[in-house]
């Protein structure tokens, strides 16, 4: 028996490999299996999209294999087609394969026209991303000016996704200074073309002559570079993969290390191909001899959701009042968070399995009522997990294939047989959502949502942090349409004495309002519950249910936008509040919130990242106040403001992904993630904004000596985008994580101050240097670091290599602020020449109290350009540099400035 255990757990631990992403996503002879491609629900039905679809991804994957030196190519991908779209006998049903695990997005734009492609990356240099998002209208050829063939595009987003790599141009700056000289940001440097200045009008361009800015020395705004149409340069993918000579990725020979760009800030000076190399990808296979086979489609439609839960209603139950609890939770899933149209089934377990429920179809609050009295009410006897999933497995079975069915597993208790029925798991194709409840739950638990794609929660026997609801309330369909999911508003519990109250408010902003659903618990009596909606009315008609401990109110119709303000009173007590809505209208998109961990698992002394995506529809919303509390299996609590400053642990700012290091472990076990998240208040600048496109959108290309303008890349009104202004509260869960090797009280401090990503710099004044950054901490982004170090040199590599024998700038009178403070320093240059056209490099590292140093930062780079005197009399029109590239001797790419005076273009080849 024990070898058969043994080769059980061996299996888990590969289905494990690699499964700190969703995604399902595995490398087999160099070839990318099970990646999936979903079409959103909201995209009109039309066939010719899948044929498209697979169009793309037969193109991409040659040219992946060319580009990666005949390593990798795209091997087999699933299409999920939306439930809404007709059905055919060629589409099956998926497995594990989900909207929430799809890999490839294809949905339509946030605003007519913004069709770039682009993909989600939360993680720094390396890391991989979240999801490429595509449009219907990129995938059907229509914007081959601006953005190039689609197999191209979707190599270069794969490699932001895959291998965590950054792009090679900057739309925020064009050009930089080196040597006195203007140079284009691009990779590699033999890329040609010229420099023009559109003027538009009515839909069309006419080239006009760039202006140098006689401080800065750098072209005035507006000013783009036009590659040419013929090229003979093979690199870069990640500047442009629409260049149709271009094949190969940046290596360390060819990489243009100056220019300012993401690949440089966020690698540190790395070129892609070298990223690539430093992959698992790369380091777990070799160049193949033989050329790789086409790629394989299977066709998955979205079928109706079939749930069943599995509840512990052993012994152990009786403790902390759990059984109570579950069925507190029970009722919020069943009354509230699973969609109209699901399947329900419910079973219990203690040493044996019950079949409390065979599958149902909700379709009215008759059935939902009907699966709340299933849930159990007493607990005794022993805990088997096994014979519970296996008893819910039949019950599936008896109405619709096991494969892609849900199934959420609670339990207390420890059971030492869990790994007999593993392999029942996993050839059952069921997705499991685990949910452990307080300090003793199997610790296999995690295993068993991780090898099938389902959700992982913890709840604390603290009732007042109303975990159990919370994760109950996570278990929304994936699947469905945003506007069918339930949504959590607030998510608050308080312990009360002597007759004290709990009061507060809930934001009900105008994308919600349907099936509004307020829910309190309490832990003793019934407490006294007064609601007013935002016109002061008093809402009566709770249901009170005093067996389980629980009151609610459902809201009819649409609830009144504002703010409804609660109070709750009682004595030596516990109170929780829960306040669900849906989507307002099938048309509006909601705003969500959305939270994970960057791994399942922490290893002291390394930190964790905790991630919040806020969105509305696929806008994502700025400025927001968001707060996460991590809850270890001690019971202690620790808050963190989540920032989107795109520093710390945020990779890039303003992009509605919210992000904080976490490293105040106090225990070993697992830890639980809410967070919460208000927008709008006290906050006038409270804004949605579309996401930026990935690959670059092309202004226009050389063809034979003259300047084509692509049409100009549509503008956004801030007017048109719905959720302007929008005012709202949410709470989401976060899932949980477990931690080890944490030591014993008094911690250790071994955590340095995190590495500085956004310095800036730039000349002042009589040739001062002013540096900006984001102040580090003491521990990564918390506290404040002791001292910084700052280092210079006009050779960018030494600086990187060589830091500590760099020139150090004085910096006694600067004094470290608190983390996420910006800080200001003013220095100038001293014991280095510092003259007209100089270039100097300068990164910084922060070190704490205890010696502990951060990483280099990033590198700045400034360039002395000293402006010719003003004539006295009134000077000619300022001449406009074009940039070429002489490329006549091989391997030698010389760039020229060649002046013209404004008002005449000139073409140079």
């Amino acid at each position: 028996m024990g070898s058969s255990k043994s080769s059980v757990f061996i299996l888990v631990l590969h289905l494990l490999a690699g499964a700190l992403s969703e995604s399902l996503i595995q490398l087999n002879n160099n070839g990318y299996e099970g990646i999936v491609i979903a079409i959103d629900p909201n995209v009109p039905e039309d066939e010719t999209l899948i044929q498209q679809i697979k169009d793309m991804v037969t193109q991409a994957s040659p040219y992946l294999f060319e580009a990666t030196e005949k390593r990798f190519y795209f091997k087999s991908v699933a299409i999920l087609i939306p439930e809404n779209w007709k059905t055919k006998p060629e589409y099956v049903k998926p497995k594990l394969e989900t909207y929430k695990n799809a890999d490839i997005l294809v949905a339509e734009p946030n605003s007519p026209g913004n069709d770039g492609p682009y993909t989600e990356q939360w993680g720094n240099c390396g890391e991989k991303g979240e999801r490429i998002y595509f449009t219907p209208d990129f995938v059907a050829g229509k914007k081959l000016p601006q953005y190039g063939p689609q197999g191209r595009t979707f190599v270069h987003e794969w490699a932001h996704l895959r291998w965590g790599v950054f792009n090679e141009y900057n739309t925020d700056q064009k050009f930089y200074l080196s040597n006195r000289r203007i140079k284009p940001v691009i990779c590699s440097a033999g890329i040609t073309g010229q420099t023009a200045r559109p003027l538009c009008q009515g839909g069309s361009c006419v080239a006009k002559p760039c202006k140098r800015d006689r401080v800065t020395g750098l072209y005035e705004k507006g000013c783009e570079f036009i590659p040419g149409r013929d090229q003979t340069e093979k690199a870069s993918i990640m500047f442009s993969q629409s260049i149709g000579s271009v094949v190969e990725f940046c290596t360390k020979k060819n990489h243009n290390k100056e220019a300012p760009n993401q690949q440089n800030q966020k690698c540190n000076l790395r070129s892609t191909w070298e990223v690539i190399q430093g992959s698992e990808d790369f380091k777990k296979t070799a160049p193949m001899t033989a050329e790789p086979p086409k790629p394989t489609f299977s066709l998955l439609q979205i079928g109706q959701r079939v749930v069943c839960l599995v509840l512990d209603k052993s012994g152990s139950m009786v403790a902390d009042d759990r059984l109570n609890r579950l069925n507190q939770a029970g009722k919020l899933f069943l009354l509230q968070t699973v969609e109209q149209g699901s399947w329900v089934g419910m079973v219990t377990f203690d040493r044996a399995a019950y079949v409390k429920s065979q599958l149902i179809q909700i379709n009215s609050g008759t059935e939902r009522d009907m699966l709340t009295r299933s849930l159990p009410m007493v607990a005794s006897g022993g805990t088997s997990i096994c014979s519970g999933l296996r008893s819910a497995f039949t019950v599936i079975k008896k109405k619709y294939p096991t494969d892609g069915s849900e199934i959420v597993l609670l339990t207390d208790g420890e059971d030492n047989t869990i790994s007999t029925c593993l392999n029942d798991v996993k050839r059952s194709g069921a997705i499991i959502h685990t949910v452990a409840l307080g300090p003793s739950a199997a610790k296999e638990l995690e295993e068993l949502s991780k090898m099938t794609g389902g959700l992982q929660t913890y709840a604390s026997d603290q009732a007042q942090n109303n975990g159990l609801i919370d994760a109950f309330g996570a278990l929304s369909s994936g699947n469905k349409a945003v506007s069918q999911r339930s949504i959590q508003l607030e998510s608050k519990g308080l312990t009360l004495q002597n007759s004290q109250w709990m009061n507060g408010t809930v934001i009900v902003d105008s994308t919600v309002g349907k099936d509004t659903l307020f829910l309190i618990t309490w832990t003793t009596a019934p407490p006294q519950i007064l609601l007013w909606d935002p016109s002061g009315k008093k809402q009566d008609g709770f249901v009170v249910d005093k067996q389980t401990k629980m009151a609610y109110l459902q809201i009819p119709g649409i609830a009144k936008v504002g703010t409804w303000k609660y109070s709750l009173q009682a004595s030596s007590q516990t109170l929780t509040l829960t306040v669900t809505s849906r989507a307002s209208s099938a048309t509006l998109p909601p705003v969500t919130v959305t939270s994970k961990m960057n791994k399942d698992t922490g290893k002291f002394p390394h930190p964790m990242v905790v991630y919040a995506k806020i969105r509305q529809g696929d806008l994502p919303v700025l400025r927001a106040k968001v707060t996460a509390l991590i809850e270890s299996v001690n019971g202690k609590t620790v808050t963190l403001e989540l920032l989107d400053n795109g520093a710390g642990a945020d990779a890039t700012k303003n992009d509605g992904i919210y992000s904080r290091y976490f490293t105040t472990y106090d225990t070993n076990g697992r830890y639980s993630v809410k967070v919460w998240a208000l927008g709008g208040v006290n906050t006038a600048s409270q804004r949605v904004t579309p996401q930026q496109s990935g690959v670059m959108y092309i202004p226009g290309w050389i063809e034979n000596g003259e300047v084509k303008w692509n049409p100009p890349r549509p503008e956004i009104n801030e007017d048109d985008l719905q959720g302007n202004q929008v005012y709202f509260s949410r709470t989401a869960s976060g899932g949980s994580f477990v931690a080890s090797e944490v030591p014993q009280a008094p911690i250790p401090d071994l955590f340095p101050p995190c590495k500085i990503t956004d310095l800036k710099a730039k000349i002042q004044g009589d040739n001062l240097i002013n540096l900006t950054w984001t102040a580090p901490g003491d521990d990564y982004d918390h506290g404040r670091a002791d001292k910084y170090i700052i280092g210079i040199s006009t050779d960018i590599l030494d600086l990187r290599d060589k830091f500590n024998d760099s020139l150090q700038v004085n910096t006694t009178d600067l004094i470290p602020k608190e983390a996420n403070s910006e800080e200001v320093f003013v220095f100038k240059p001293e014991n280095i020449p510092f003259t007209n056209g100089t270039d100097l490099f300068i990164a910084i590292q922060a070190v704490d109290k205890v010696n502990l140093k951060s990483e280099i930062s990033n590198i700045a780079q400034v360039s002395l350009f000293i402006p010719p005197e003003t004539p006295s009399e009134t000077p000619p029109e300022t001449p406009c540099p074009a940039i070429t590239v002489n490329s006549t001797i091989p391997g030698i790419h010389v760039f020229k400035i060649v002046w013209k005076w404004l008002g005449e273009l000139h073409i140079y080849q």
